[in-house]
């Protein structure tokens, strides 16, 4: 199976003309790679430019947010059927960002299920926001991936792409040590199975996102038995994203 990484660009770059940059330099490499598919995940109103009809599989284009809704009076809202119309094949939903800003677990539930309804690739965020010595944040983490998993039918398992963040590794100096990253995503496959069932779990994918870099992508990913990486602010800055995206194709 080939390595994702899906890059985030957040609220990124100012204008169109940097959007369309990022898009070709982010395509060019994309199409030389061997053993990792690229995700890019620009804003709203980027995302029209950033989708090839000519070869839309060298770089898969993914969209940051959707809203729960079909469709009517939801001013400023992007439906599910919208996204994948325009072309979209995955879309972010939980990012610690949303959840701060007042997602619940039942309206992530929402939104995943829209995603995979549709259609599409639901790239669900997990994390915690610290950790406890007596390991209660383990049972928290349960906790979200299975409220945040609630209602999603078992056919639709295999378009969901688990990306797990703890929260108190986002823009730190350093990413979770790899030997961390694997017990971590060892237990969120494991309450995936819990969910749903073993075989479905042994197929999920499993990304890591927090501070990653071009410097510890290929540990975390090696050490880390990670299927991939979702990429912040590492995902619009070309040079290093280049370089992080090399250093996972040469992983075999």
């Amino acid at each position: 199976m080939k390595k994702l990484v899906i890059g985030n660009w957040k609220m990124n770059p100012a204008t169109l003309d940097d959007a369309k940059k990022i898009i070709k330099k982010t395509r060019s490499i994309a199409s030389k790679l061997n053993h990792t598919d690229v995700v890019a995940c620009p804003p709203f109103v980027y995302i029209q430019s950033a989708i090839s009809k000519r070869d839309p599989n060298t770089l898969k284009v993914g969209a940051q947010f959707v809203s729960y809704e079909d469709g009517g009076p939801h001013t400023g809202e992007v439906s599910a059927t919208m996204l994948r119309d325009m072309g979209v094949k995955y879309v972010i939903a939980g990012h610690s960002e949303e959840r701060a800003r007042g997602d619940t677990d039942d309206m992530v539930a929402r939104r995943v299920k829209a995603i995979v309804e549709s259609g599409m690739n639901a790239v669900l965020c997990v994390g915690e926001k610290a950790r406890d010595e007596g390991g209660v944040y383990l049972e928290t983490l349960k906790d979200q991936i299975k409220n945040s998993l609630a209602n999603i039918p078992q056919s639709c398992a295999k378009n969901i792409v688990l990306a797990y963040e703890p929260i108190w590794a986002i823009g730190a100096k350093e990413a979770m040590i790899p030997d961390q990253v694997y017990e971590m995503s060892l237990f969120v496959k494991k309450v995936f199975s819990d969910v749903f069932n073993q075989d479905q779990a042994m197929k999920v994918a499993v990304l890591y996102g927090g501070s990653v870099n071009f410097r510890n992508a290929a540990e975390i990913i090696k050490t880390g038995q990670v299927d991939g990486l979702l990429v912040g602010r590492e995902s619009v800055n070309m040079p290093g994203f280049v370089e992080l995206l090399k250093a996972v194709d040469s992983i075999t």
